[in-house]
């Protein structure tokens, strides 16, 4: 017995004998040089039988001719052809239905469906702002001059610039948002606050909303409006740069004083009384002086340094020419050094006895260092900031005698003018 591991095959016949039947040797096996006359295999030739399956596939010609790719690539650049051209067909209908198309009185813009974008602004939006204030703010037309105002009293009185209405005659008219006119008469002027108050011929005006300046912070956004360069209807935006920032200006004599609200929003000659509002739509300040590195007046233009004059002063005043015919200015009873100065601080020129500072116990040649926690620089500073106040407000005082710093509460008063 064996498991076959080294089973021999069968021996090749002998030369000239037959090759017996199955066997798998071949008649001239022992006469081939290539023969391993004890290889363990053998081929053997099975008659082909049919499994009844399919046919096995035929084997191709490699020599046969191959088919052309030519009738493909005409059928797949014609398809892309038509479906170029019906895309093309159909936008344009749908353009002439959304009325883009041109020519033969075609609709053009957006439909009667779809409002004006405008419409859609939010109210707090700079947009909705604009929208709200604008109907507010007129053109102030004075012979061979144009400034700005705006509106605060439904029956027609606009606060502007003092130095807008100078020379004003009966021709002064102002313009509306809206491109109406109306003819208008000075009430009244405060040259050393630069605000005045003219009435318009007109009724049933909207009056602009009042903020309060005192409320206001540098960064906040703002919004100037008025004509500059006679461009009507003109709105700018910025930021509040600085509060407090002592202003002295003027010219023919005239000199005025504010602690101005400092802005970067574009101003310019023309935007003079217009409104300076906040993000609110709430005025917060008169637009009234530029900076600029123009050598002339008519060479001054916009480089992001303007001055507006706080909405509760101007108010203030406006109020005074209206119910008194003219303004009362705030005072601190005393007479100060401006410019030349060695030392920082306003100091005491005269101080009158019965004054609010004499009063206080400031005596000439104090030097007052601090207002209301303002620093003080010179004397202006000192001018500046006291007429922001309404009269009747007392203030803490800081001011230095000899080599002393003492402290003090005034109590404000207006002229006796």
């Amino acid at each position: 017995m064996t498991d076959g591991w080294n089973a021999r095959p069968a021996p090749p016949p002998a030369p000239g004998q037959p090759v017996p039947p199955g066997s798998p040797w071949w008649s001239d096996a022992l006469a081939d040089p290539w023969r391993d006359p004890w290889a363990p295999t053998a081929v053997v030739l099975q008659p082909a039988r049919s499994t009844g399956g399919p046919p096995p596939e035929p084997v191709a010609d490699p020599d046969a001719p191959r088919r052309s790719y030519t009738p493909i690539l005409l059928i797949c650049l014609i398809t892309a052809l038509l479906a170029g051209g019906l895309g093309g067909t159909l936008g344009y209908v749908f353009a002439v239905r959304g009325g883009v198309a041109t020519g033969g009185g075609s609709q053009l813009g957006a439909t009667a469906q779809d409002p004006p974008a405008a419409a859609n602004r939010a109210p707090d939006s700079l947009a909705g702002v604009a929208g709200k204030v604008l109907p507010s703010v007129v053109t102030v037309r004075v012979t061979g001059a144009i400034g700005s105002g705006f509106v605060v009293s439904a029956d027609g009185y606009v606060i502007t610039n003092d130095h807008v209405v100078e020379g004003a005659d009966d021709t002064m008219s102002v313009s509306f948002s809206d491109g109406s006119t109306a003819p208008a008469k000075l009430v009244g002027r405060d040259p050393q606050s630069d605000v005045a108050v003219i009435k318009v011929a007109k009724n049933g005006l909207t009056p602009v909303a009042m903020g309060d300046s005192e409320s206001i912070a540098v960064g906040d956004p703002v919004l100037a409006f008025g004509s500059p360069l006679a461009l009507v209807n003109t709105v700018t935006a910025g930021i509040v740069s600085a509060v407090d920032r002592p202003i002295e200006a003027g010219d023919a004599g005239t000199t005025r004083y504010y602690a101005a609200i400092q802005t970067d929003a574009a101003v310019n000659q023309g935007n003079s009384g217009g409104p300076l509002v906040n993000a609110a739509g709430q005025v917060i300040g008169v637009n009234s002086v530029i900076r600029s590195v123009g050598g002339s007046e008519t060479e001054a233009g916009n480089i992001g340094l303007a001055f507006a004059i706080p909405i509760n002063q101007a108010e203030r005043v406006a109020i005074d020419i209206i119910d008194r015919g003219k303004a009362r200015r705030t005072v601190i009873g005393a007479e100060v050094a401006t410019g030349g100065t060695s030392t920082s601080g306003a100091r005491l020129r005269s101080v009158e006895p019965s004054g609010p500072a004499g009063a206080a116990g400031l005596k000439a040649g104090d030097t007052v260092t601090k207002l209301d926690g303002h620093l003080l620089e010179d004397g202006t500073d000192l001018i500046a900031l006291v007429r922001k106040y309404d009269p009747g407000t007392t203030i803490p005082v800081e001011y230095r005698r000899g080599t002393k710093t003492q402290t003090a509460s005034v109590t404000l008063a207006a002229d006796s003018n």
